[in-house]
């Protein structure tokens, strides 16, 4: 991560998919804890700033849509 965009996304993201993560830990739900997870991995893979943002909001809000 070169730029410090990139870096403060990637952290901000990071830090939702740990709640998200720790949230479906404890409540057994797979939406949150595969969003969570996700969002604790992907900024590693993504190099595009606009890409990742872009992909953290939609995890970010999948879990309020999608309910099992």
């Amino acid at each position: 991560m070169d730029n410090p965009a990139q870096l403060f996304w990637g952290m901000l993201f990071s830090s939702a998919g740990l709640g998200y993560f720790i949230y479906g830990k404890k409540q057994h739900s797979l939406v949150p804890l595969f969003c969570g997870l996700c969002l604790m991995i992907y900024p590693y893979f993504i190099s595009n700033t606009i890409a990742l943002v872009g992909i953290g909001t939609l995890l970010s809000i999948a879990p309020y849509f999608i309910r099992f």
